[in-house]
């Protein structure tokens, strides 16, 4: 297959596939692929090596079926039921999670939760190594994604602040950030099994062996080696810097758009800009990860609400 990298004109034997990054660090549009089709071997390979460099990849025009949605993502490995406390809308695609969003801006009673930047199941001790997104519905405008690449996000940090977290742990959990309104039912449903893991906040690729950043405003509860003050500062640089725009990329949607993502180098933030009176639905599968190690060699694990590590947790 020849894969064209615009960035580094790198060409490989065979047929053609485009590679065209979208930012300095941060994601890529591929062209020359059918995803509805059976995928050989060396296109899954020049996908995953298009994924590992640029962290996020998109497609256009790729109207797929959920059959055609999961069949995809076996190409890149096992792909997980869609949630660990949602239950399936999909009977017959439990792997596949619907994600809707519709503006209510016009009802002062309807739940509004707070839109922040996130791993997808960050709360587990193997979260999802990958994510893929296909648009279903979508409003005439707005409604995009924005992608941060999480490794380019910790090499810009200075030495001393990543000498001191280079041994530091977090807790993340599953709770949304409700700020109008009272949970509904789908928030509820969200939250009502506590889920909690501690990882690394700084996380080794196990692909690429980059150090990454793993934190996240969303699901990230606090640094358990330290005061829950010093916690709360340290978490709110780090943030604050993982969102940095020359980390990012912002990706416009359009009917037939695929969305794959590395979701251990990647935190993503959902839109909060979709027009009153419309809707957007997407449907999302992942593919099973593995528990994290960090620089000092600590694995994530899952853990209890005081913190203690729960047994038989880890990931092989």
């Amino acid at each position: 297959m020849k894969v064209i990298n615009k960035a580094q004109g790198k060409i490989d034997a065979g047929d053609r596939l485009e590679v065209l990054p979208m930012s300095q660090h941060t994601g890529a549009e591929i062209h020359g692929v059918d995803l509805r089709e059976p995928m050989d071997d060396s296109t899954a390979h020049a996908i995953r090596a298009a994924l590992l460099q640029w962290k996020v990849v998109f497609f256009r025009d790729q109207e797929l079926t959920r059959d055609e949605h999961v069949a995809l993502g076996r190409n890149f490995g096992s792909v997980c039921p869609g949630h660990p406390t949602l239950a399936p809308r999909f009977p017959e695609h439990p792997e596949i999670v619907m994600i809707e969003k519709e503006n209510h801006s016009d009802d002062l009673g309807a739940n509004e939760i707070e839109h922040r930047w996130h791993n997808d199941l960050s709360y587990m001790a193997a979260p999802p190594m990958g994510s893929i997104l296909r648009a279903v519905s979508l409003p005439p405008y707005g409604a995009d994604t924005e992608w941060t690449n999480l490794a380019a996000a910790y090499a810009a940090l200075s030495a001393p602040i990543r000498e001191l977290i280079d041994g530091l742990t977090a807790v993340h959990h599953n709770v949304l950030h409700v700020v109008r309104g009272e949970p509904n039912k789908l928030a509820r449903e969200f939250m009502a099994t506590p889920l909690r893991a501690r990882h690394p906040v700084v996380t080794l690729h196990p692909e690429t062996g980059e150090r990454q950043l793993y934190v996240n405003p969303d699901y990230t509860s606090h640094i358990v080696e330290l005061s829950r003050q010093e916690s709360g500062h340290l978490l709110e640089m780090l943030n604050e810097h993982l969102c940095s725009r020359e980390f990012t990329v912002r990706f416009r949607w359009r009917p037939g758009s695929i969305a794959f993502w590395d979701n251990r180098a990647t935190a993503h933030i959902a839109p909060a800009d979709v027009p009153p009176g419309h809707r957007r639905v997407m449907e999302r599968i992942t593919l099973d990860g593995t528990s994290f190690v960090g620089p000092t060699g600590f694995e994530s694990v899952t853990v209890d609400g005081s913190g203690a590590a729960v047994v038989g947790t880890r990931s092989p």
